[in-house]
């Protein structure tokens, strides 16, 4: 892995720290997916989010195809680790392009009425 041990240590107490944050219905935690999203952070809170959004043909996974393949000693198939074939396998929410993420997220904050965001609504009780 190219992470060292400071920065494993790090993704395990951010994990930790948005288990606490999602005890509060009131909150969620919205992850995004960009090319490339691997090794650790695939293992740990970029795969947390109440919503998880990925880019468009973002390079997704925890190992790459060589170290799976010689690993394991398969050829991993051609587009397998692409946003596209995971959401269709259920990996996250939605694949939204850089360009229409603000106005998407601006939706989600709105069904989830967190827009706009005032003093009451964002103190945890």
């Amino acid at each position: 892995m190219q992470e060292g041990s400071l920065s494993l240590m790090q993704m395990a107490k951010i994990s930790s720290a948005l288990y606490d944050y999602q005890l509060n219905p009131k909150f969620f935690y919205v992850s995004i997916l960009t090319s490339p999203t691997t090794g650790g952070v695939t293992a740990s809170f970029g795969m947390l989010g109440d919503i998880i959004i990925a880019e468009p043909n973002a390079y997704i996974a925890f190992a790459g195809k060589r170290v799976i393949e010689q690993t394991l000693n398969k050829t991993v198939p051609e587009g397998s680790q692409v946003a596209e074939y995971l959401f269709q396998k259920g990996l996250f929410d939605l694949i939204v392009p850089r360009n229409l993420l603000k106005s998407v997220l601006s939706e989600l904050f709105k069904l989830h009425a967190f827009f706009p965001l005032n003093q009451k609504s964002s103190k945890i009780k």
